[in-house]
Parts: C-alpha cells; structure tokens; sequence
C-alpha cells in the first residue's frame, strides 16, 4: 500500500487572510520530487490559476532545508532526499465564492484543490489532514468544522483534528467550513445530512430549512433509486454562507458549497413561500442533483480529471443542461412550489433561451466545448456570441422528456433514461468508463426503445429550438409567444443596463436592435431621452410614451464626449413565451401531463 500523504492546515492569520498548510511525503521521488497545485475547480470548468495566491514556500527533510523552485506557473520541484519531506507554505484566502477559500476572523471556508498541493505520483495514496483551529486568543468563541472528510478514530465530528480520504480526488472534493454556524440535521430514506448556515440571519427558521430539504432530497433519491431508496453516499452536507450579496453553489460528491443572501433563507413567521426563498432552493435542488450526474455519472473527458488543464467535453448541456431542467422539477415533484410557479419558471427560461441573439450562431454542444473560455468570461456581447448550457440543456431536457413521453404513451420519460445512465454507473464500478461524447443517443434508446438521434442532433449540435407548441399540445398546454413589452429598455431599444453610482450605464446591445443599428455602444452612459434626463428610475416610463416604430432623441457620454443619436424603436419587439394550461383535457392529455409533473410514468 502507498504511504499515506499527511496534510495540515491552519487558519494561521485571520485578519491577513492566510492559511498555514503543510505537505509530508514519506517516500518522495528519488530524482526530486514534484508538487502541483490545480489550476481548476471541478464543477466549475474555467482555469483559475490557484497557484498565484500560495504566498511563499519552503521544504524540509527533517532538520536540513531543501531548495524547491518553480517549473510551471503551477508545479514546484523539491531537491531530492532519501527521507521524508515537508513543505511549508501560506495561501491568501480572500474569494467569498463557492470555488476558492476565504479566512477572515469570523469564518474559514476552502476548496481543497485551492490549497493542497499535489506531489506528483501519489495521486492514488491515502490522505490525511490535520485540521488546526486557530489561535484561541484570537476567537471569541470555539470554532467549530464541517466537512465531507471522514473523522479519524478520536476525532469528534464538528471537531477540529485528523480527517481522511481514499486519494488526493476525494480529498479535494470535501470543502471545509469553519466558524460559527447554525446547523440543521434531517434524515432522508436512512442516510444522515446536515445544512449548516455560516453568517448572521435573524429569526432563521432551521426547522423549516430541514423539513423543506429533507422532501426534496428524499424525492431526488427515489428518482434514481425508487426500490431501494439509497442514497449514493454515507453522509451529506450541505455548507452554506449567507451574505448581504451573493448567490453560487459547487457539487460535491458528499456534500454541496452553496452561497445565498441572508433574505433568501426563511424566517420565523415565514408561512408562504417568497420568490428569494423559492430561489434558494432551486439552487440546493441543483447542486444535490448533481450527486448523481456529473460527480458520478460524469463524461469519458473526465475520467480522470486532468487538473493541470482544461478538460474538454461537448456534453455539458448534459451535465449541466439536464441538471437545471430537473433542478425545478424537483421542487415540483416534492410539493415545495406549485404547478403554476413551475411553468411560470419554464417560461423565463424558454423566454432567455428565444430572445437572445447567440441561438442561431452557436450550438449548446459547441457552447460546452467552449465554457473554458466563454461562459464564466461573459463580456458585453455575450447575448450575440454565447449560448448558456445550462439553460439551453435544459430545455433539450424538457423536449426529451415530452416527446419520450408523447410517443410512449406516458410508459416512458427522460426519468428513464437518467436511472439507465445511474445503472451503467453501478454495474461498473470502479471501472466505470465515462459516459462517451455520443452517449446519450444510445442511453435514450437503451431506456426508452426510442431512436432520438436526428432530434438530439439538430437540438444540439445544431442551432434549432425545439417546436415548443407542438411538444407541449399532447399535454394540454397552450404555448404561445407574445410581444415581451414589460421591459421597454429591452423590447424598444435592444439593450441591458446597469448602475454604476449615479450613473446609468449600457451593459450590453443587442443584435439587429435598434440601438444597434443608431450606433448606441456598451459602456455609453445614458443622459438624455428627447430632451428628458434618464435615469435607472426613469428609463422603462419614459419609454412607455412611446409606441414601436417611434423616432426618439437620445444623448450619451462616451468617454466623457456627449453625442446625440437618433433612434427609431423597434417596429417588432422581442417575443415573450406564455404557457397556459387547457380548462378541460380530455383524459389520454390530463394523464401525460399529471404524470410529467408528478412522476408517475
């Protein structure tokens, strides 16, 4: 057996935002040994570049120092020794988002891949880390830890000391939260899970938080294990931080990092379910859905995940796509919105997916293969040049899951088709290869005995949408589209906004609008309309005087010069997707539709 690799880690200087980590080696390469921070997050597929905020470094073998330089912007080399070796080094941690780490004098949070070092050829051996508290002088109150790690034998759970993993991919899929935090237990099918909540939320219901997830985890279970109910791991937590801005979460294989406003999280006296509150569990929904697609269920091109660099796969819109079309359905499913907030959510999303440019220039798989270098570097053009997987994914979900139901007669579903993938997975083991580029078209038809390829083809390496009307008719559901008036900077002049101070700025153009064609650019700062200041209060009622195809006056700073341009509003504005459900279906309709939305195919 590989001797294990022992990790310590320590929030060493809080209020300079530094960890203290250490890396032993027990038997390191004869030639010198070589260690690799990654330069990417997996769940969240852009290169990062983690190594640039290890602050300094230095090796030891027992009492005498080793030289370790750098060979790549990720990857150091240590001299050789005949002994042990530990290298010492400090990692800045000021990222608030779900992907990196944070330490302040209140809390710690970090991703392992942002502070572990990898010593090249130890990639399978066991790891241990010591989890250090910091200094007591500096606390007010104990801290307290919670992770997907395993406790060693006398380590308490929610204590500080020695945790485990089987090898460095699981220890860096096991985030750490450290502070103080509220904490929610709940039981779903047998199998334990927690919510912890770090970060101050008045009156926070936590009895309601638990009851609320343990449905909707327990209906996500039965999904892909409706006989036995067993969920895929021994333990879940899910680590949640609340903040006056903020909004994320990362899969894990154990456990979830999620990021929320203190307002979307529920209070005491909270009977209704809001909007933000309805938001936030959407976000749970998807990031637990990923348990079983992506953290299991995963693509050939990340088998194994090659963490030095991109990770190339067109089966985003899969892993992701698939992944937010059930995301709402399983609070559907799990009686946590109604039926009308679900299709009102289908529609915003059909609606996003329509209105913008992008969908005839690129397709979901090509917007896949490119998430590398696109969709978390979305600029100004974004709406004209990029394609989201994961809301055109889902929508290709939904048309799969309609039409398999439609020409089944309601025997079969896209539920179907995700057990089959979860069954290959199972039957596989350790050997599970990864599902292949074209590996849906053969899942869809091992599980459904339909053959979809041309449909998934055009929907997917193509740019044509699926005809909505005509999936959604056997259901009972009236599709539509309308003119999208109810937000006239949009309809009228073709742009996206944003504040910046007093300003009013153009955050984005459309193509073929008509700011577009009167010369209006991104970053313009919006003065005047026919001689009337504008304002972000302002904008959407001064633009109500007027009908499509008006000629409007509109002045703007660009880089501090004012220029007047004259434009013409849009003769068609922008189309809005409406979804209205049949008064009286006839029994063959209502039986699809109840099925489709509550699992009963």
């Amino acid at each position: 057996m590989t001797a294990a690799v022992h990790y310590a880690i320590a929030p060493a200087d809080p209020a300079a935002h530094l960890f203290h980590v250490t890396v032993s080696v027990e038997e390191p390469e004869p030639s010198g040994q070589r260690f690799m921070l990654p330069a990417w997050n997996p769940g969240s597929y852009m290169i990062r570049e983690f190594a640039r905020h290890v602050v300094r470094i230095t090796a030891l073998a027992g009492e005498r120092k080793l030289r370790v330089r750098k060979l790549d912007k990720h990857t150091w080399l240590c001299d050789p020794s005949d002994g042990p070796i530990t290298l010492a080094y400090e990692v800045y941690a000021r990222d608030h988002s779900v992907r990196a780490a944070y330490l302040d004098q209140t809390q710690a949070f970090f991703n392992g891949a942002c502070v572990f070092l990898l010593p090249l050829g130890c990639e399978h051996a066991p790891c241990q880390v010591d989890i250090l508290p910091p200094s007591a002088r500096l606390m007010s109150t104990p801290w307290r830890v919670i992770t997907g790690l395993k406790p060693a034998r006398g380590t308490r759970r929610l204590g500080f000391g020695t945790y485990l993993a089987a090898n460095y991919e699981a220890l860096i899929d096991c985030p750490v939260q450290m502070g103080h935090f509220g904490l929610a237990a709940f039981d779903v099918h047998g199998t334990p899970h927690d919510i912890a909540i770090t970060g101050a939320v008045p009156k926070l219901d936590l009895k309601r938080l638990a009851a609320d997830l343990k449905r909707l985890c327990e209906t996500q279970v039965a999904l892909f294990e409706p006989k036995s109910k067993k969920a895929p791991f021994a333990r879940y937590s899910f680590l949640t931080r609340a903040t006056s801005q903020g909004y994320g979460g990362l899969e894990h294989r154990n456990s979830s990092a999620l990021l929320c406003k203190r307002d979307d999280l529920p209070h005491l006296g909270l009977k209704d379910s809001t909007k933000a509150y309805r938001n936030f569990l959407g976000l749970v929904s998807h990031e637990y859905f990923h348990s079983w697609l992506v953290k299991r269920i995963r693509p050939a091109a990340f088998i194994p995940y090659q963490l030095d660099q991109e990770n190339y796969t067109t089966l985003l819109w899969v892993f992701e796509g698939f992944t937010a079309y059930y995301d709402d359905l399983m609070l559907l499913r799990s009686g946590l919105i109604s039926a009308a907030q679900y299709l009102e959510a289908l529609t915003k999303t059909i609606t996003y997916v329509t209105q913008r440019p992008a969908r005839s220039k690129q397709s979901v798989a090509e917007a896949s293969f490119d998430a590398w270098i696109k969709f978390y570097r979305a600029d100004e053009n974004a709406p004209n040049a990029l394609v989201s997987y994961y809301q055109s994914g889902a929508l290709v979900a939904l048309a799969l899951d309609l039409t398999i139901r439609a020409r089944t007669a309601g025997k079969r579903s896209l539920d179907d088709v995700m057990r089959w993938l979860w069954r290959q997975h199972q039957d596989a083991g350790d050997h599970y290869p990864g599902l292949e580029e074209e590996g849906m078209l053969e899942a869809i038809e091992a599980a459904t005995g339909l053959a979809l390829a041309r449909e998934v083809r055009e929907w997917t390496q193509g740019t044509r949408l699926p005809a909505f009307a005509e999936l959604f008719e056997p259901l009972g559901i009236e599709y539509k589209a309308q003119a999208a008036l109810d937000d006239p900077a949009f309809a009228m002049l073709g742009i996206k906004t944003q504040r910046k101070k007093a300003d009013l700025v153009i955050a984005a153009i459309y193509d073929d609008s008509p700011a577009r064609r009167a010369g209006l650019a991104a970053d313009d700062t919006l003065i005047a309309l026919d001689q009337l200041r504008i304002s972000a209060a302002n904008l959407d009622t001064l633009l109500a005087r007027y009908a499509p195809g008006d000629h409007v006056a509109i002045h703007v700073f660009r880089d501090d010069e004012l220029l007047r341009l004259d434009v013409q509003l849009a003769n068609k504005p922008p189309q809005r997707a409406t979804l209205k459900l049949a008064e009286k279906p006839n029994k063959k309709t209502k039986a699809l539709r109840e099925a489709w939305l509550a699992s009963k195919a």
